[in-house]
């Protein structure tokens, strides 16, 4: 009975819950106060876990309320409970959008909208490599002043790497998050 009260509970605030995890606290709020499963301390503990771990938040939250009530079946169960609506609701507009989809409007629109979501994505590119690898502010051992650098050479230098790796047949069939983690590990060191 815990289970379908555990799915039930999680499968009302994901159909309720629109607009991310966030959006899930009143939801998850009103559940401690109605269920006394959790506290709205242990609720606030679990919103600074959940937003510390990957994932989605309201997963997150739904599986450790889950978990906590009734161990690994109760996580599964509640966070089924909570990603079932959005599953329903996503089945349901596929079958819409695979009508629209053969229409020749509907491929004229997403023609037209190519071009702009390039330029969207270049605008994001030259803005990410403006803030990694220009205008860094360092304290200058000499003077001991902030001093403002035009290029910041040891970040160029690691795109640079990484990119070199990448042209390289082996090295470029490696899993991104191993360029992830070197990199990161060379910032650390190089204190980048």
């Amino acid at each position: 009975m815990i289970y379908l009260l555990l799915f039930w509970e999680f499968f009302k605030t994901g159909l309720l819950a629109v607009g991310g995890g966030l959006a899930t606290l009143p939801f998850l709020s009103d559940m401690a106060d109605t269920t006394g499963w959790f506290t709205h301390g242990q609720l606030a503990d679990m919103v600074a876990v959940s937003e510390s771990t990957p994932g989605p938040m309201g997963v997150n939250t739904a599986t450790y309320v889950g978990f906590h009530i009734a161990g690994v079946a109760g996580g599964v169960t509640a966070t089924l409970g909570l990603v079932c609506p959005s599953i329903i609701v996503i089945l349901i507009i596929a079958g819409f959008l695979k009508k629209f989809r053969e229409s020749r409007g509907v491929d004229a629109v997403f023609y037209g909208i190519r071009p702009a979501s390039t330029a969207l994505i270049a605008a994001a590119l030259a803005e990410v490599c403006a803030i990694a690898l220009m205008f860094h502010t360092a304290i200058s051992p000499q003077t001991g002043q902030a001093e403002t650098q035009i290029l910041y050479w040891p970040a160029i230098a690691l795109a640079a790497a990484v990119f070199l790796c990448l042209q390289i047949k082996p090295l470029s069939r490696l899993h991104p998050i191993v360029y992830i983690g070197l990199s990161a590990l060379a910032g650390v060191v190089f204190q980048l």
